[in-house]
């Protein structure tokens, strides 16, 4: 098999470290060339600063229609009947005529009469790997129950509780007592504990391979199930799939002419527990969220993130999940690209999967996890080292021009993460604090302000939105709550330069140093009662 791993740090030569610190030095460059050509020329420095703020009003625009598409495509999703439609699937015909689906559905029964479905709904077996660390009862068993309460039949899912050995993790009691007691309700349940190994990462991506190798053992020896007709979906300890998840999955999954070249990406809704978390964590839980129902809408922008499902033959080929590196959720999108030279899609399934909004034991605990948290997320910039490395420089079969434009987003999007909060900010005030009499530079901030007043009025679209998907109030919360609720909102450009900004520009700068990331910083599950 050829070899898709990330090099050890040893490994890593004079062109993948200059990949490496790309991101960081053309970061910090942005962030320089305000003073720089305010320096240089104030008008100059003028036109490009508003060049680039109607860019992003254009943009800011744009996210905001695709939110609202997202948002009805999510509420429409819901109310499907995914068991009924399966059934449909199943039979190639339709049951009911009277009953209401969508015109996609029947466009499927027809293609079904064309050709057959390489996988029929009933063949299909689903895996689920919960990935814990410390966390307890508390927090496991409601995804656990969240599972139960799928319309599923839950003898064609497989449970496995993938728990750490290493540096006095707290979650193996925890596991083998909700295993003892739920899984007779399961077809069956797997305890993976794995130890600490070296040459690995401390993370999840090694924990799930550990478990998704026993996985693969119990199919091999206790089942004569094709690996192909099981799909594995990958949670966090507090991921609560929707109860259509598994049938709506199921569906997509057989409508796949050739399954092991996708994944399925559900859409991450951090509101588990939105009503506890202080208000700095609810203003980036939501745009987290409708962060991720944007990309939804936009299917070339999708990658893998955080619950994500492939088929256990594309896992087996990648060789499960990489072990050297904590950002193993987006960095399997490239491990599946490469693997199969660039046939590989991320299919959108509009059905959320409610996770929680970050919440330590202490207010300052709660604001530094929030910081980590996106801090590793932001890691992600070094996949790009690494799609330069095997996309350009090693024996491939991927079409040059979408491994360009894939390259193109992929940097794109790490540097305009590290520095658009900070431009948009700041940057249409200083040339007047380098020069004060010039006119140009006194114009801009008049202008600045307006332009971001207008974009700042797109921000009542998330509030709408962010109010429609907020989970019942909890009784333990009067009625004000609600209204902090809004007026939480007064932090948006606040949280949006220290934390998004920052966490990108300390990413990139780590990596232009040569200081990895090899531990996975957990992030803390308290749970409010």
């Amino acid at each position: 098999m050829k070899n898709i791993e990330i090099p050890y740090k040893e490994e890593r030569g004079f062109r993948y470290r200059l990949f490496e610190i790309l991101p960081g030095a053309l970061s910090w460059t942005i962030l320089a060339m305000p003073f720089i050509l305010s320096f240089v020329n104030s008008g100059v420095a003028a036109f490009v600063i508003i060049a680039y703020l109607l860019m992003w009003f254009v943009k800011a625009v744009g996210l905001n229609v695709r939110s609202l598409q997202g948002f009805r495509m999510l509420q429409q999703q819901q109310k499907l009947d995914w068991a009924a439609m399966l059934q449909e699937l199943e039979a190639g015909e339709v049951a009911d005529p009277q009953a209401k689906r969508p015109k996609w559905h029947y466009e499927n029964l027809l293609r079904l009469q064309v050709k057959a479905a390489r996988v029929k709904p009933s063949e299909i077996t689903h895996a689920l790997i919960i990935a814990a660390y410390n966390e307890g009862r508390d927090v496991l068993e409601p995804t656990v129950q969240s599972i139960l309460k799928s319309h599923f039949d839950m003898k064609k899912v497989i449970l496995v509780f993938a728990y750490e050995g290493r540096d006095g993790a707290q979650s193996e009691e925890a596991v083998l007592a909700l295993a003892k007691e739920y899984g007779v309700k399961f077809k069956h349940v797997i305890t993976s504990k794995h130890p600490l190994t070296p040459r690995e990462v401390r993370g999840k991506g090694p924990n799930i391979t550990y478990a998704g190798r026993q996985l693969k053992r119990y199919l091999e020896e206790k089942t004569k199930l094709d690996p192909l007709n099981v799909v594995v979906t990958t949670l966090d300890s507090d991921n609560r799939p929707h109860p259509h998840y598994l049938n709506a999955l199921t569906y997509l999954y057989a409508m796949t002419p050739e399954p092991q070249y996708v994944s399925y990406q559900p859409i991450p809704v951090f509101t588990n527990n939105i009503w506890d978390a202080p208000a700095p964590s609810r203003v980036i839980a939501t745009g987290n969220t409708f962060w991720n129902v944007v990309l939804a809408i936009r299917p070339h922008m999708i990658r893998n993130f955080a619950s994500h499902a492939q088929s256990m033959q594309t896992i087996i080929d990648t060789d499960f999940w990489s072990v050297r590196t904590v950002v193993e959720d987006g960095h399997q999108f490239w491990r599946t690209y490469f693997r199969y030279d660039g046939r590989h899609e991320v299919y959108p399934l509009y059905l959320p999967i409610y996770q929680d909004a970050v919440i330590s034991s202490t207010y300052w605990k709660t604001l530094r996890a929030q910081f980590v948290q996106l801090r590793r997320w932001a890691y992600g910039a070094s996949d790009i080292a690494y799609v330069a490395e095997k996309g350009f420089f090693s024996p491939n079969k991927v079409d040059r021009w979408d491994l360009l434009a894939k390259f193109g987003r992929l940097l794109e999007g790490h540097v305009s993460w590290a520095t658009s909060p900070m431009i948009l900010a700041f940057a249409g005030f200083i040339p007047i604090l380098i020069n004060p009499d010039d006119i140009a530079a006194n114009q801009l901030p008049f202008i600045v302000s307006r332009i971001q007043t207008l974009a700042m009025l797109g921000l009542f679209v998330t509030v709408y939105l962010s109010l429609r998907l907020l989970p019942p109030r909890p009784k333990r919360y009067k009625p004000h709550r609600t209204l902090f609720m809004l007026l939480q909102y007064i932090l948006f450009p606040i949280t949006t330069i220290i934390y998004n900004g920052l966490s990108g520009l300390n990413s990139q700068t780590r990596l232009m140093f040569g200081r990895y990331m090899d531990v996975f910083d957990v992030t803390d599950k308290v749970v409010k009662k």
